[in-house]
């Protein structure tokens, strides 16, 4: 079983650019305080990459 990331979203995308407002989109995340869990990928690790100072990112079996 691959290993999966906790994305919470913890600061607002409102002064941000328009590039990583579409990538915190793309991660399923539209509100502070919103959790997805997403597949352990490059893709994946990539967004959470872009968008570091505004997400909490924790591992899960």
């Amino acid at each position: 079983m691959a290993a999966r990331l906790k994305v919470t979203q913890i600061k607002s995308k409102v002064s941000e650019k328009q590039n990583q407002r579409d990538t915190l989109r793309s991660l399923g995340l539209k509100r502070i305080g919103d959790v997805v869990v997403r597949e352990d990928n490059e893709q994946n690790r990539g967004y959470v990459r872009a968008v570091a100072h505004l997400v909490k990112v924790e591992e899960i079996d």
